[in-house]
């Protein structure tokens, strides 16, 4: 290989990788519950799975292609790794159609029809069609089709790019690279390798088939070189999973061990047979329709000794590539989120419901844990509260995409309001982590430069973070257990709140006037309050928002003015928090 070649290969890797990306994500963009039912439909029996994975490696005459796509499948969501295995053993039969066709017609391929069969011919018209999808239609589904269908056609183009970059003539001596291992290993290596390099078990098979024309390749040489292309055929969903989830990764690693375990069982019994029975057919010729034979009683034959134990291969994948704890939370959480319950509103509410309590509880801890920071900065809390950020911003997506697909249906009133409190609260417990992290930042500033609040400035802040924390846990507890006669204290902290604030930037300001406060202190604290003061507006979004769930027609403003104005109990409730969150009058510098 020369330096332009090693440089084709790598664009092909690289326009292959994308073409993988555009498919999968349109696909995830379309799929909105249907494409799902629809595979899980045709895969819910193994057999059928089976026999999907082969038909559709029939038409498109590349396993490679169809495990590429089942990698493009899992990592959307559209498709369990268990309902992927069926179809994974199915392509590998599929893809011996190449092999039966290349034994009729030659390895030149000048036939019509099979020109036509091959991806390199209909992927141009696919791209056509994609392209007028995606260009001069509207409509936002046939626009995703148009994206899928572009998606593949990159994707297939990096393939051939890739093969293409390596011309299987211009390899010194490949012939005897094939040929020159009387070691079923090596041979089984062998075609691994040269599978590897041409990122195509059906092509590498071609090849063989083409030698085997010369009268140079043996039986005995040709069955551990057809059984190495199997495994060979795995790197390019191999390739293809770099950089998608854990679940995608494990569609490539059980089509990577359902044919080294295939080849190990295959030729443990061919050679035990051979030594007891003695094979007389060992040194005869192999000829393209033998290749063609071997290789498709090797795919079948494993198929159905490998189908009953589909769950050991998925354990098996599991145990390589293993769900971390974060993982497991995560799946076991979103679970709750099954498009099923879609058909009857009220449950599906009620599991929205039940995260966006573990949501605001995580929210909570995010800011318990950065509170305690301001004092004495705590790496470790720092993570924590990263690590809790990335978990909340996950059950604003999740819950938020759930909710606008469940808001589609067919809904009661009560239903339809309830949907949109719940959007307006996910907003709110989001906003609040998000403070929490930049009060870690803060703190975490101070401590970079070793400057720190005086005792009294400690403990001002110790009284308003006290009142934030409160009202916080009344927020969280109201939504847990829809509590709204709490509602009207919530809002009369949330006044006494920034009324404390109001008070702690006049001290500050004051302090600044006089030079007892630095600048740089100044302003860390002064964010600080803003965040605090924040938090608490976001409970009152809360707390407005249980409110609102049983009045359609309820407006927060007018209701807290309300409060204010005419409400004898709230100026009460305000007086009594401003008591309990008691500030000294006396001063110091921070």
């Amino acid at each position: 290989m020369n330096f332009f070649a090693v440089l084709k290969l790598i664009g092909g890797l690289a326009i292959f990788l994308y073409g993988m990306d555009v498919m999968g994500s349109s696909l995830e963009k379309l799929a909105g519950g249907r494409l799902e039912r629809i595979f899980e439909k045709l895969t819910s029996n193994p057999l059928k799975a089976v026999l999907l994975g082969a038909g559709v490696t029939a038409v498109i005459q590349s396993s490679a292609a169809t495990t590429v796509m089942l990698v493009g499948f899992v990592n959307s969501g559209i498709m369990k790794l268990h309902q992927a295995i069926g179809i994974i053993m199915g392509a590998n039969i599929g893809t011996t159609v190449t092999a039966w066709l290349l034994s009729l017609t030659g390895i030149q391929g000048d036939n019509f029809w099979l020109t036509l069969l091959k991806p390199s011919s209909f992927t141009p018209i696919l791209a056509l069609i994609g392209l007028i999808l995606y260009m001069f239609v509207k409509s936002g589904k046939k626009r995703d089709i148009g994206a899928i269908l572009l998606g593949f056609s990159i994707l297939m183009f990096g393939m051939d790019t890739m093969s293409g970059a390596i011309d299987p003539q211009a390899v010194p001596g490949l012939t005897n690279i094939l040929t020159m291992f009387s070691n079923p290993f090596f041979g089984v290596l062998a075609g691994i390798i040269i599978t590897a390099i041409l990122q195509s078990s059906s092509a590498s098979v071609g090849v063989l088939q083409a030698l085997s024309a010369t009268g140079a390749i043996k039986f005995g040489a040709a069955i551990p070189i057809i059984l190495g292309q199997n495994i060979g055929s795995c790197v390019t969903a191999l390739i293809s999973s770099v950089g998608t989830n854990k679940a995608a990764k494990r569609v490539a690693i059980v089509h990577l061990y359902f044919n080294i375990i295939g080849t190990v069982l295959f030729l443990t019994v061919f050679y035990i047979l051979n030594s007891i029975i003695d094979f007389s057919f060992m040194n005869d010729t192999v000829g393209a329709a033998q290749i063609a034979i071997v290789h498709t009683l090797f795919n079948c034959g494993v198929t159905i000794i490998l189908l009953p134990f589909i769950k050991g291969l998925e354990k098996l994948a599991y145990l390589t590539i293993r769900e971390d704890k974060e993982e497991q939370e995560k799946k076991n959480t979103f679970a709750l989120l099954d498009d099923r319950f879609l058909q009857t509103p009220s449950v599906a509410l009620a599991q929205c419901r039940s995260l966006l309590v573990k949501m605001s509880e995580m929210a909570r801890e995010n800011i318990s844990l950065a509170i305690a920071t301001i004092n004495k900065y705590d790496a470790d809390a720092a993570k924590k509260v990263e690590k809790n950020e990335n978990m909340v911003d996950k059950f604003e997506d999740k819950i938020g995409t759930y909710l606008v697909k469940l808001s589609s249906r067919d809904l009661s009133v009560k239903d339809s309001q309830s949907i949109a409190m719940q959007l307006h609260v996910i907003g709110d417990f989001e906003r609040i982590s998000d403070h929490s992290k930049n009060i870690i930042k803060l703190s975490g500033e101070m401590n970079d430069k070793k400057i720190e609040f005086s005792k009294k400035a400690r403990a001002e802040l110790k009284v308003i973070c006290r009142a934030v924390t409160d009202i916080l846990d009344m927020a969280v507890e109201a939504f847990a257990t829809q509590d709204k006669n709490v509602v009207a204290k919530i809002e009369a902290l949330e006044e006494a709140i920034d009324k404390l604030c109001l008070k702690l930037r006049n001290r500050h300001i004051k302090r600044l006037q006089k030079g007892t406060c630095t600048i740089e202190l100044g302003f860390i604290f002064t964010d600080l309050l803003t965040n605090l003061e924040r938090v608490s507006d976001h409970c009152s979004n809360i707390a407005s928002s249980i409110k609102q769930e049983e009045d359609e027609s309820f407006e927060s403003h007018k209701y807290v003015r309300k409060l204010k104005e005419t409400g004898e109990d709230f100026d009460k409730d305000v007086e009594e928090f401003m008591d309990i969150y008691h500030i000294p009058k006396k001063q110091d510098k921070h």
